[in-house]
């Protein structure tokens, strides 16, 4: 297992800009910027405003693309060498990529660039995983999965809230070599659950172990980001 390397944010909020214009994009990340340690670009953002957001947004604040990597291990190894080079802190593959995939990411990210990989969606659950042909419990599946990945060379992993106690059992803590552990599918007790189904408050999710909060929704839907974003870091001190 490749343990991370201990980084610290001055804030475990990951803000995530899904937006497919530029505007949005950074109308949310600068009235977020005094609260978020980390700012979160997905597909929506890179397929709508192009990858020099990435570059943009870097130059900020650390930046984790979520780009979900999923293919052959030279398909990865080549997407991961550019991504390195527009200065993202983060990254993600799947680990269901297996082995040689996450190995091939994480030899090709360099000293900058930290590879995180995704265990299991959090808009996944048991019923539909045993559908797609997984044996066991979704938290088997993301202690089975995050174990290949580590072994692998990833950095960290990303799972759902309600994994983060298993993982941090099974790894340890970060400050003994355990994995950077980043979590999205957060959500207050009194926002709806949308098309996640794993889920759960932001403080919970921190108590157990989790070192980044991936929050959009319940931030960027709010008519004030930056007083939803300020309310839930509150939440967190």
């Amino acid at each position: 297992m490749c343990g991370a390397e201990v980084m610290q944010f001055h804030s475990p909020l990951c803000v995530a800009l899904d937006f497919p214009d530029a505007p949005s994009v950074r109308r949310i990340a600068a009235a977020t910027a005094p609260y978020a340690g980390v700012l979160r670009i997905g597909l929506t953002t890179v397929y709508g405003t192009g990858a020099r957001m990435v570059g943009e947004l870097s130059a900020q604040r650390p930046v984790f693309l979520d780009a979900k990597l999923h293919d052959i291990p030279a398909q990865v190894e080549g997407a991961v060498t550019a991504i390195a080079a527009m200065g993202p802190r983060f990254v993600t593959v799947h680990a269901a990529g297996g082995y040689d995939m996450v190995k091939a990411a994480s030899s090709a990210a360099g000293a900058s660039l930290t590879v995180l990989a995704v265990t299991v969606l959090t808009s996944l659950d048991d019923a539909e995983l045993e559908h797609l042909g997984f044996a066991g419990s979704t938290e088997d599946t993301v202690v089975r999965l995050a174990e290949r990945a580590l072994e692998a060379g990833a950095s960290g992993l990303v799972c759902s809230p309600l994994e983060v106690a298993a993982l941090r059992s099974r790894f340890g803590p970060r400050d003994r070599g355990g994995p950077l552990l980043v979590v999205p599918g957060i959500r207050p007790r009194t926002w709806s659950s949308d098309d996640q189904k794993r889920t759960l408050d932001a403080r919970a999710t921190l108590d157990a172990g989790a070192d980044l909060l991936v929050i959009g929704r319940p931030i960027t839907a709010s008519p004030d980001p930056a007083t939803a974003a300020a309310d839930l870091l509150e939440e967190l001190s």
